[in-house]
């Protein structure tokens, strides 16, 4: 198993938007920045190349990246992984891949999921298939691809917000665009969390988290950026 250890840079290009500066979420050296949600001695997660595995169809074959690397979780039954920075209010934008059958999710503030699965063609999409927002809502279409092929997700997303202790606004997934397609508009979280999260309860800020204890995935070129 290569270790975690090698270098995942991540090189930002413009400011998503004009107002916000990207973090980046590795210093380029190790893997400093970085934690895992259960049992770190049960991560798959691991840097290179990832491909689909001719050999095992829910794994993914890793090899020495060439170019940028990719923050791959090799095989299923791993640990999520999650930034020890927390965020509140972002814009996200990653791409990921997965091999047949697999299942995910991108986790904002560590507690609300869009999904990650393999359910390509799948018409109408339903909550708990591609892209939905975890127990919320469905996309409004399927612009999923197939298994195997990269694809992008770009979040508009709204923490939550308190005053005195008090929440006095939900989170909200302002726009999520899937592969070019816009697939959801101003979905508020009203009833909190989604399920599998970090801690299940909601906070100010919290951070990003990627599920590995499901099925295998590789992300790359992810960009974050806060908004003011």
């Amino acid at each position: 198993m290569i270790r975690l250890a090698a270098v995942l840079a991540l090189s930002f290009a413009a400011p998503l938007h004009a107002d916000d500066k990207p973090i980046e979420l590795f210093n380029g050296k190790d893997t400093t920045g970085w934690t895992f949600k259960g049992d770190a001695k049960k991560s798959k997660w691991v840097v290179g190349a990832a491909k689909l595995d001719e050999k095992k169809s829910d794994n993914l074959a890793v090899s020495d990246a060439t170019s940028a690397p990719e923050l791959i979780n090799a095989k299923p039954g791993s640990v999520d992984i999650l930034t020890v920075e927390k965020f509140g209010s972002v814009r996200l934008e990653l791409e990921f891949m997965i091999p047949k059958g697999s299942n995910s999710g991108v986790y904002m503030m560590g507690e609300y999921e869009v999904q990650i699965y393999d359910t390509h063609g799948k018409t109408p999409p339903k909550i708990g298939d591609m892209a939905s927002i975890y127990t919320y809502a469905a996309p409004k279409t399927d612009a999923s691809k197939k298994f195997g092929e990269w694809q992008k997700l770009e979040i508009d997303f709204e923490a939550p917000k308190f005053e005195g202790g008090k929440k006095v606004a939900n989170a909200k997934f302002v726009k999520v665009t899937f592969n070019g397609t816009v697939i959801h508009e101003n979905v508020e979280c009203v009833k909190g969390v989604t399920p599998g999260g970090l801690t299940g309860k909601e906070s100010a800020a919290g951070p990003l988290m990627f599920q590995g204890d499901h099925g295998a995935v590789s992300f790359r070129n992810i960009k974050i950026s806060p908004k003011k």
